[in-house]
């Protein structure tokens, strides 16, 4: 089945819903349609507890803010795209607040707090459950507009490209809804790719069972350029319960005077930073896992007991119900902790806008590399960034949208494969995505090697190699197509990884452990549509 509209959103967290809200305030007789393979709330930014970074107190400053965010991307932040970005902020609070969002205040102003990395108090946040306050606004939010209709459990196979005047553009993309086994072709002229993250990428992993890199794979199929994957930031605090979905406990905490401990009682970040518990959190995670290979433990230690237990209790509700319910009072003992895959660093190459090389395609948030992050990501400044590029990208995509000629008839020159059309038996690919996120947890981790990165290598194009041609020759379920762009991005980051010869931010080479000047620079995957440019 057909369907045109005027836009077309890939993704329900909040890139996608702010972009949508904004596009339609700027086209009100706009078709919009957001595509999402899940529910609409099961998004990364749902998860986000800590909140968004901005400059809102008088005591802090914007060049403050835009020197802690270069410092911890290690020397290739894109200082233009971080002042912009983070001017602002204060305008991307009050959006989100006029949209409905209800940020915690004390004594009639908004409650500041403070994570690794920042100078000052300057997160803004919902209690501890920001993402879901954000997420649940702007869902209600579009719900109340006529014009925006969300498609959930929808997946996007590939993005949809066709040819005018010898150039590609994208013209939309073909979606399948496994429940009827239903394939349409949503067409538009304009189509803003919000898919997300990566974390499933890794057997640890802080992120929902959605986050596959799906966003990243389709657009380098479809030609566009992708940069910065070896910077896969390890979250240094997730709750160590094994057989459990992992549960992540806000950096937040240890801006409020959580502790970091061995097992044995001592506290090792004093040693490794000079901000020692708040340092950045490439620096944390790294002393962890330098902590558990010396002592073979399987976790360290957060401390919050120390705390008055009624602040805990009011200002991380969520956090303190979610431990008790796996078992642990954090007022009366220490939590077990260990890292986990967070968030990619790297992404789908483009402007702070979203433009990308391909005509029509525009990215907001973590699947995007405008330049914001460099190597490390200072701790929310994810959600900071997916806002302000949605604004922008709105104003740019509706600019573009009203100076083309879009066809009533578009001739595709691409076309998902035929295993949609041709059932044939299935097999359990359980056991392919278990090893894939085992290898990558394994030898691409927070530490990694020369030698571990080849095997790696070798074990995920051997299962890529599979994975494609089973994929080529049965019918299409979730499962595969999340598989495939599983396979697609690991490969990706590992050949990053193996390409950078030093130690910087968020990549950690043994062989290579100084930074080097000379390799102050982005890691780009050209895309097809960058080779054929040149």
């Amino acid at each position: 089945m057909d369907h045109r509209y005027d836009i077309l959103i890939i993704g329900s967290g909040i890139g996608g819903l702010f972009y949508a809200l904004k596009a339609v305030e700027q086209m009100p007789e706009a078709k919009i349609a957001v595509v999402t393979k899940k529910d609409e709330s099961q998004t990364n930014t749902n998860r986000a507890q800590g909140g968004i970074a901005a400059v809102m107190a008088g005591s802090d400053s914007f060049e403050s803010h835009i020197e802690d965010t270069i410092n911890v991307g290690c020397g290739i932040c894109n200082r233009e795209v971080v002042e912009r970005i983070v001017e602002a902020g204060p305008g991307a609070v009050e959006k989100l607040t006029s949209y409905g969002v209800h940020f915690s205040e004390a004594d009639g102003s908004l409650d500041l707090g403070r994570e690794g990395g920042h100078s000052h108090k300057r997160v803004v946040h919902a209690s501890d459950l920001t993402g879901q306050e954000i997420e649940s606004a702007l869902i209600n939010a579009c719900h109340a507009n006529n014009n925006i209709n969300i498609f959930q459990d929808h997946i996007v196979l590939e993005l949809a490209t066709a040819v005018q005047d010898g150039r590609s553009y994208c013209a939309g993309a073909f979606v399948f809804a496994e429940e009827d086994r239903s394939f349409d072709v949503f067409y538009a002229p304009v189509t803003m790719l919000a898919s997300g993250g990566l974390g499933q990428i890794y057997y640890h992993t802080s992120n929902p069972k959605i986050a596959t890199g799906d966003g990243i794979a389709m657009a380098y199929r479809a030609g566009v350029s992708v940069g910065n994957l070896e910077f896969i930031q390890f979250h240094p605090t997730t709750l160590h319960a094994p057989g459990r979905r992992p549960f992540l406990l806000s950096e937040a905490l240890r801006g409020e005077g959580g502790r970091l401990k061995a097992v044995d009682g001592r506290y090792f970040m004093k040693d490794a930073h000079e901000l020692g518990d708040l340092a950045p959190r490439d620096v944390v995670a790294r002393a962890i896992d330098k902590e558990l290979k010396s002592t073979g433990e399987e976790y360290v230690l957060l401390e919050v007991d120390h705390l008055d237990s009624d602040f805990i209790k009011k200002r991380f509700p969520n956090i303190y119900s979610m431990c008790l319910k796996y078992g642990f009072d954090i007022t009366e003992r220490d939590v077990p902790v260990v890292p986990a895959a967070h968030y990619a660093c790297g992404g789908v190459v483009s402007k702070i806008n979203g433009e990308t090389e391909l005509p029509g395609l525009y990215v907001a948030g973590e699947v995007a590399l405008t330049g914001m992050h460099g190597a490390n990501r200072l701790a929310s400044n994810s959600l900071l960034e997916a806002v302000v590029m949605a604004d922008l990208a709105a104003d740019e995509s509706v600019r573009y949208m009203k100076g083309i000629d879009f066809p009533e008839s578009v001739t595709l020159e691409n076309s998902p494969y035929s295993s949609l059309h041709y059932p044939r038996e299935r097999i359990l690919i359980t056991h392919d995505r278990r090893e894939l996120t085992r290898v990558m947890s394994d030898f691409v981790g927070i530490v990694r090697s020369e030698e571990r990165l080849v095997l790696a290598l070798e074990k995920v194009k051997k299962i890529k190699e599979a994975i494609e041609e089973y994929y080529m020759a049965t019918p299409a379920t979730y499962d595969i197509v999340e598989l495939r762009s599983i396979a697609t991005v690991a490969e990706m980051i590992i050949n990053s990884a193996m390409s950078r010869k030093e130690s910087r931010g968020l990549h950690y080479l043994e062989e290579y452990p100084e930074r080097d000047e000379t390799l102050a620079y982005n890691t780009i995957i050209p895309g097809r549509l960058a080779s054929e440019k040149n």
